[in-house]
């Protein structure tokens, strides 16, 4: 099987997080504070969920299951708050382009440490030459994009 379907799903999955941030920036400053916007972001969001959720008829969790996870299972919640509220903050300021290039760079840094140490159940892989300059790439890039 190719890759191609992974590939273009994950980039249109790309298109959302500009389009995200942008949107909230408007609808917090519509409601007088950006912590609104993250609630109400995230209550869309649920409400979207569920609909999903109905529509594939995903079985019900194994809720039991969560007491032997580990801790850091629920971060995922807490990135998602601050993602969402630092986006709608700081998207306006920098706009689009400078915004996602950021956010792309951290992605790119805690993907090779997630990577190397193995974190968060992922194999661990090694850091290569090619994966290092893919990296500083981007980097420069935003460098060039930002003068």
């Amino acid at each position: 099987m190719t890759i191609l379907p992974f590939i273009l799903l994950s980039l249109f999955a790309g298109f959302a997080v500009p389009l995200q941030a942008g949107t909230n920036a408007k609808l917090g400053s519509l409601l007088g504070h950006p912590l609104w916007a993250t609630a109400v972001s995230l209550f869309v969001s649920s409400l979207v969920l569920i609909i999903v959720i109905l529509l594939v008829k995903a079985p019900r969790p194994n809720v039991a299951q969560l007491q032997e996870g580990p801790w850091w299972i629920w971060m995922g919640g807490v990135a998602g708050v601050f993602y969402i509220t630092i986006a709608l903050l700081m998207a306006p300021r920098l706009g689009a382009l400078n915004f996602i290039m950021a956010v792309l760079i951290g992605q790119l840094i805690i993907s090779i440490a997630i990577d190397y140490f193995g974190l968060l159940g992922f194999p661990r892989q090694l850091i290569n030459t090619q994966k290092t300059i893919g990296v500083l790439v981007v980097i420069g890039g935003f460098f060039i994009a930002t003068r």
